[in-house]
């Protein structure tokens, strides 16, 4: 049994810092929540009764009414559009012609800010589902209806009659081939069905998935239980957004309205980091008198990872005080919040813990090590890491070439990716490909990369925007301005579905060749016309390179244009208009204010920019001198 106990409260730095640590089994765990930073109250801790994750305005709750809360303030920035802006030009101007008018409420999934695209465009091949899962899926992903017999069929590489009828069929007339099935006297089975379902979900093909769930219902096809609801819920969620997904479940028998349905949902808003949204669900979950489970806490540690850390010790605690035992998730997350703080120490203690606790590491949580030790400059931890990582593939798997290849490609190790590549180069799967390509591009090895994308232009007749946008990063990372549109309109040409991920990386090749205003035409645009979500990234990149010009107008208007699409601000939005100010020589009247209602909360660093933002305010000695 773990342990997880609250172990110090220690006040640092004269008020700028509230240090507090809990110990998750002998591992401590500290988390930093900034207090009584210029002109910001002072923070509360948790009391024995009570776990709340509201950071300055604690309450306190019965321990059998753990709750979770937070602010739902926002502030406008108030920037204004500046007029109309240019035709999208330089090659780009062909996705205006070729991308598909898509549905405002259709949303796409993202993980740590990448978001993938919703295609459908990978070529079906029976052998697909060889592939082994490499564990790095997101694994927040609800179950669905599969059954365990789906499952080994799956690994078993079986056909899917079914699927492929589906698959086949137009986005429109999949109710119809399903009724021309069952009229040839086509037995339909819960094994098919399950087999068919999680093949299109493989495939990101939730809108099919979505009309297929419908008509099982509505043609009475399948007697649907929990699972099955919780399946539809999460495909409208996908397909249609989280405020119908959440209606829908009004729809739901009451006896079928269980903890999957709702930790399906919670899922989703983690997903796409709404953190008022999931923990209005979490509470909701305690109200009804569900458990609070593994899976629960995870979403919450998933969620706080990537939106506020310091919320993370408060999870730790509710999982003590409720004895939820941590999973191998549980413990990647712990990994990967304390290397994206790079502290490394730390995250050997979690490693440490994982293997008192025995557990073993998997080659994806290697992987998080490798990834973080490289870019804390530790190289010769990752390397040997990366040992460890192929000494671990003991059964001979080749799934992990996918995974080694960026990570040596990271460390310029050009021989060991010459060494792997030629493991998987006579018969590679797509994915290895893409993991070549990305090494080579860290390598800076373009024509390898090419000649590796071009390979799998010829083998594969029908590819995703994401195996496109893997070879334009390569082009935007080393800077290829020419050499990004010309494949930009290869993908236009061969009508492949564009979205958010291709997006960015335009974006990024604009950006890195110092045309700000065209990165930032092009994401309108693109925006206005196809009513789709870009990446947090897209925005940064384009607001990033405002501020360092210290123009304040274009960045308040990024931020601005942040809000609208429905992005939570962030500490690094604050980060980033703050220096815009500063670069500009100007004063910003009311940040600190704006911060507050945005329940941002400077650190010391931060704070020291907003004190040199007091220099340039304007008095009436200053006007007179003006």
């Amino acid at each position: 049994m773990w342990a997880l106990r609250r172990a110090s409260i220690s006040l640092r730095n004269q008020g700028y810092r509230v240090r507090t640590s809990y110990f998750f089994g002998k591992l401590e765990i500290p988390y930093s929540s900034e207090g009584n930073v210029a002109g910001f109250g002072t923070t509360a801790a948790s009391s024995d009764r009570c776990i709340s994750f509201e950071r300055n305005n604690l309450a306190t709750w019965p321990s059998s009414r753990i709750y979770i809360s937070s602010h739902g303030l926002s502030s406008q920035a108030g920037a204004e559009n500046s007029g109309e802006e240019d035709n999208v030009e330089d090659g780009f101007s062909e996705l205006d012609e070729t991308l598909p008018s898509t549905s405002p409420l259709e949303e796409s999934k993202a993980t740590n800010d990448n978001v993938e695209e919703l295609t459908s465009g990978s070529e079906i091949d029976d052998d697909d589902d060889d592939e082994v899962d490499d564990g790095t899926q997101n694994e927040l992903d609800l179950p669905e209806v599969e059954t365990e017999l789906a499952e080994k069929i799956s690994k078993k590489g079986a056909p899917s009659a079914l699927f492929k009828a589906i698959w086949s069929a137009s986005d429109l007339s999949v109710p119809r081939v399903l009724d021309k099935w069952v009229s040839e006297g086509k037995d339909i089975s819960r094994a098919d069905i399950s087999l068919a379902m999680l093949k299109l979900r493989r495939r990101r093909m939730f809108r099919k998935a979505l009309q297929f769930s419908e008509w099982l219902e509505s043609s009475g096809q399948l007697d649907f239980i929990e699972g099955d609801y919780a399946s539809r819920l999460d495909l409208i969620a996908k397909v249609l957004g989280l405020h119908k997904a959440e209606s829908y479940i009004a729809n739901i028998p009451k006896s079928f309205q269980g903890e999957m349905v709702y930790r399906t949902l919670l899922a989703n808003y983690v997903v796409v980091k709404n953190v008022k949204k999931a923990e209005e669900v979490f509470n909701k979950m305690k109200d009804l008198g569900f458990p609070i489970t593994t899976f629960a806490c995870n979403a919450l540690l998933h969620l706080y990872k990537r939106a506020d850390r310091r919320k993370i010790a408060d999870v730790l605690l509710l999982m003590e005080k409720e004895n939820v035992k941590p999973s191998l998730f549980s413990y990647k997350i712990l990994i990967d919040a304390k290397g994206l703080s790079n502290d490394m120490i730390g995250m050997e203690q979690v490693v440490d813990t994982m293997k008192a606790e025995g557990i073993e590491l998997d080659v994806s949580a290697l992987s998080l090590l490798a990834k973080h030790y490289a870019s804390g400059g530790l190289k010769d931890k990752a390397k040997a890491i990366l040992k460890e990582m192929e000494d671990v593939n003991t059964k001979g798997s080749r799934w992990p070439c996918r995974i080694l290849l960026p990570h040596f490609g990271e460390l310029q190790m050009e021989d060991e990716v010459r060494r792997v590549w030629k493991i998987c180069e006579s018969n590679p799967y797509i994915e290895e490909c893409m993991a070549a390509i990305v090494a080579w591009g860290k390598l800076k090895n373009i024509p390898e990369a090419e000649k590796i994308f071009d390979r799998v232009v010829k083998t594969w007749k029908k590819l995703s925007a994401k195996q496109y946008s893997t070879m334009l990063k390569v082009y935007a990372d080393n800077k290829m301005l020419v050499k990004g549109k010309e494949l930009v309109k290869q993908m236009a040409d061969s009508g492949c579905r564009i979205g958010p991920l291709t997006w960015d990386e335009i974006v990024k090749l604009y950006v890195e060749a110092g045309e700000v205003e065209k990165a930032d035409t092009f994401l309108g645009k693109a925006v206005q016309k196809h009513q789709m979500k870009p990446l947090f990234t897209s925005y940064m990149r384009i607001m990033d390179q405002y501020a360092r010009k210290g123009d304040v107008h274009n960045t308040e208007k990024i931020f601005y244009k942040m809000r609208l699409s429905g992005y939570v601000a962030r500490f690094s939005q604050f980060r980033t208009l703050i220096q815009a100010y500063i670069n500009a020589k100007a004063p910003a009247y009311g940040m600190k204010e704006r911060m507050k209602a945005d329940n941002v909360f400077p650190n010391r660093d931060l704070a020291e920019k907003l004190a040199q933002l007091d220099a340039f305010r304007r008095t009436a000695v200053s006007d007179l001198l003006d």
